[in-house]
């Protein structure tokens, strides 16, 4: 079952960027299906949070769709090379945002695998922010896109997951953002680390 506006317009990015391990991102692209389960997120919290491309309320034809309601996607370009899936969530003009940054193929492997340019599954096919928006299709051009749709969707398959079956911790890779990127705002299932 697709995941309700609801859900998307909470106010705790934090505690969305838990509850999405073990959802599925679904994308239906060129006809074809491809799924995955989210084992790993990252939180954003917007102008307060060093590390969003919103901080201190930076708007750019770029971040626009972070401003946007929630249940949208926020697709950004990193190094010039790697689409990065972002969750977009609570009210319209709170810049909070979830970074999807790996997760478990479950439908569409072998189109999954041509994407990737891969022979076979490894942990390394939807391991990383980049290689998961590539190998379900995700692309800059998906910016803005509502998640409710018929081109990228994201389901609730059911099953709570304890506290114990997943780890927190700092995001990766933000040094800049000083004390904020100490900030336990990552979430990993423990059965996927």
């Amino acid at each position: 079952m697709k995941l309700a506006q609801p859900f998307y317009l909470q106010d705790d990015v934090v505690d969305i960027a838990r509850e999405l391990l073990g959802k599925v991102v679904c994308t239906r692209i060129d006809g074809k299906l491809t799924t995955a389960r989210i084992t790993e997120t990252e939180a954003y919290a917007g102008i307060t949070d060093k590390a969003s491309h919103a901080y201190g309320d930076r708007r750019t034809k770029r971040t626009e769709p972070i401003y946007g309601t929630g249940g949208t996607a926020y697709v950004y370009l990193c190094y010039g090379i790697h689409h990065l899936f972002n969750v977009v969530t609570n009210r319209a003009g709170v810049p909070h945002a979830i970074l999807i940054r790996a997760g478990k193929p479950l439908t569409g492997t072998p189109k999954m695998l041509d994407r990737r340019n891969k022979a076979g599954v490894d942990r390394n096919l939807l391991g990383g922010p980049g290689s998961f928006a590539r190998a379900l299709g995700i692309r800059t051009s998906d910016s803005g896109a509502s998640l409710s749709g018929k081109r990228i969707w994201i389901e609730d398959h059911g099953g709570e997951i304890a506290d114990t079956g997943i780890i927190a911790g700092p995001r990766v890779g933000i040094g800049y953002a000083e004390e904020d990127a100490k900030r336990p705002y990552r979430f990993i299932l423990k059965s996927s680390a």
